[in-house]
């Protein structure tokens, strides 16, 4: 049985993630493993083939969105095979439409569309949050819930 001031379940973190959450601010903090990950960039030890987090920050889903389209739908098709996939992006929806990247050539209502399409398409889930700390702390809390879930059908 875990100590109370430690967490039962193991994060694992995808080699090829570039700017990896560190889930300090969770309580207990959380271990994490860096491994590579078949989809997505954030699972559970254990639990890789079925669970599967996708992180994009807002410059980053403007350019996986457009000029690297193709390669994502490949990883959503990849991802919808799993129990619970999802893509958590570091900007609310406010931010993707009103305030996108000033490099990006690619129209707000794109993503919009995009995102819309794919969650139908896919069955991958896309939440917006409205800042990377919040990101952070809402894939914790989407890892445990799943974690949890499948202790109880343990």
């Amino acid at each position: 049985m875990p100590r109370a001031d430690e967490t039962p379940l193991t994060i694992i973190v995808d080699t090829r993630e570039q700017r990896p959450f560190t889930f300090a601010s969770i309580t207990p903090v959380p271990l994490v493993e860096v491994a590579a990950l078949p989809a997505g960039d954030y699972s559970l030890k254990g639990l890789e083939s079925l669970i599967a987090i996708e992180r994009k920050s807002l410059a980053d889903a403007f350019g996986t969105f457009g000029a690297e389209r193709r390669r994502f739908e490949r990883q959503l098709e990849r991802m919808s095979l799993l129990k619970f996939a999802a893509v958590v992006i570091e900007a609310d929806w406010h931010g993707i439409v009103r305030r996108p990247p000033s490099r990006s050539r690619l129209l707000p209502k794109t993503v919009v569309a995009s995102i819309a399409a794919w969650s139908q398409r896919f069955g991958v889930h896309f939440w917006t949050c409205p800042n990377r700390a919040f990101a952070e702390k809402w894939t914790y809390r989407l890892l445990e819930r799943f974690w949890r879930d499948r202790q109880r059908e343990a």
